[in-house]
């Protein structure tokens, strides 16, 4: 092939560089491998990830988590602060899969963009590589794809999916939560991934100086936490009755995901110290209480459902861990049309 040609290659310019593509490959390629174990087969490159289950399952059964980040991409964008944006989209996948007691296998990423910009994307994916570490996973593929036109400026978008397993016997669902069990609360970073539209919001109608949107931005920008590894112990070590990822939704919408239907959830709502994000969120944004509970976490990332008698042994645990946990509310039969009651 000739330099002329190559200079005229006509997919560069309707604004698809294919060499830059190959350079975010050789460019990765160590980040990808550094997350794989002895059950990836195959090497970065090929068409599709093998991973080879292990024979430790008796009854596997195979557990799928899609997500993304959301604007929360857009805010890391504006503020120079991508570095966390790999570990969001990872936590927001294998925190979903934890909840049933499915241990993360594999991770797969998406990664679309308006122009490639390979150093851009290399720092995401590596954050993507060290997240699917920490979670015990591996980052078995993923695909990047460039659009010009589709999507507008420099701008980028993130999905990711994870595949875990867990044996039939041992599936978490909320069969064993009865009147009584107690709710433990394992602390969250910040907003995680969710309520950027209305964070974002709130941040531009606040006219914030220079000095105070960083430190907002950095408040709200912190990376979601990955719960796998900690789940995993206490579920080696106790039995957990019932477990709800707080996403978007918040407490008032993910708790009774996890609870059956004759069954509510009483939350204390002094139970737990609430990030300073949250109370500036609440005050610049002059948002209820109600729907703060509703869209945010604030400050709960984790809830795990026990029987009262194992609570102290696990929220010792949990914080000889370095997460702090709180014990936030109780189980109880359902006396109104309200799965969830703040008291």
């Amino acid at each position: 092939m000739t330099k002329e040609i190559i200079d005229n290659d006509p997919y560069k310019s309707a604004g698809v560089d294919i060499s830059a593509g190959n350079d975010l490959i050789d460019m990765i390629k160590g980040d990808v491998a550094s997350s794989h174990g002895p059950n990836v087969l195959g090497n970065i490159g090929g068409f599709a990830g093998m991973f080879r289950l292990d024979k430790e399952y008796e009854n596997p059964i195979l557990v799928a988590c899609t997500d993304g980040v959301g604007t929360k991409v857009a805010l890391a964008q504006d503020n120079g602060k991508i570095e966390g944006i790999g570990q969001d989209l990872v936590a927001m996948c294998v925190n979903d899969l934890i909840v049933c007691g499915a241990r993360p296998l594999f991770f797969l990423d998406y990664f679309a963009t308006s122009k490639l910009q390979v150093k851009e994307a290399a720092k995401v994916v590596k954050s993507i590589a060290n997240a699917c570490k920490d979670s015990g996973c591996a980052l078995l593929g993923g695909e990047t794809a460039e659009m010009p036109g589709h999507y507008v400026g420099n701008n980028f978008d993130l999905a990711g999916f994870s595949v875990g397993c867990v044996d039939e016997n041992k599936i978490i669902n909320n069969q064993s939560i009865i009147d009584g069990d107690i709710l433990i609360g394992i602390e969250s970073s910040g907003p995680h991934s969710n309520g950027y539209s209305l964070i974002r919001k709130i941040i531009k109608d606040s006219d914030l100086s220079k000095e105070e949107l960083k430190i907002i931005a950095d408040k709200a920008l912190k990376p979601t936490l990955l719960y796998p590894n900690i789940i995993i112990s206490l579920l080696d070590s106790f039995t957990i009755n019932g477990m709800a990822h707080i996403t978007g939704g918040g407490l008032t919408e993910n708790i009774p995901r996890s609870l059956p239907d004759k069954l509510c959830a009483d939350i204390y709502k002094d139970s737990w110290d609430v990030p300073e994000i949250f109370e500036w969120l609440q005050k610049n944004g002059n948002i209820q209480e109600n729907d703060m509970f509703r869209i945010f976490n604030c400050g709960i990332g984790m809830v795990l459902i026990v029987n009262p008698d194992i609570v102290e042994n696990v929220m010792n645990h949990i914080r000889e861990h370095n997460y702090k946990c709180f014990q936030i509310g109780l189980v109880k039969n359902k006396d109104s049309n309200n799965s969830v009651n703040y008291l």
